[in-house]
């Protein structure tokens, strides 16, 4: 990935992350209504404080990504935030957009990986 497409990406993940932690938190009730039943059952607290606690989560994940800080963190915040998203909600109309954000948000981790932490999980390439 070059840097413009990576930057792009970047961009475009926070003002996703931002806008949606901000219209949470302007009505958090309406979006706990996109949670599984079975899901809500789990949750330690009621709905609309876990859905605050969920905008908060996305917003920090959108700074992260937006002040180029950290990004590898954001990203993977970001992509175990999504596949959560995808496991109490289900997939359906509005969240299969979730699966391009979380694709995105993979690729971000991907190119963002510090080298101390990549070549733990990496094995080194074979130089011939």
């Amino acid at each position: 990935m070059n840097r413009t497409s990576f930057h792009v990406l970047r961009v475009g993940l926070a003002i996703t992350f931002l806008w949606i932690g901000i219209l949470i938190l302007k009505n958090p009730g309406a979006w706990g209504g996109f949670i599984a039943p079975w899901a809500m059952k789990l949750m330690p607290a009621p709905v609309e404080q876990m859905m605050v606690a969920t905008a908060w989560l996305d917003i920090i994940i959108g700074a992260l990504l937006l002040f180029d800080v950290l990004v590898w963190l954001g990203a993977i915040l970001a992509a175990g935030h999504l596949v959560m998203v995808l496991v109490v909600s289900g997939i359906n109309d509005v969240t299969v957009r979730d699966i391009a954000i979380l694709a995105g948000s993979l690729a971000l981790f991907a190119e963002s990986i510090p080298a101390f932490i990549r070549d733990k999980f990496v094995p080194p390439r074979i130089k011939i």
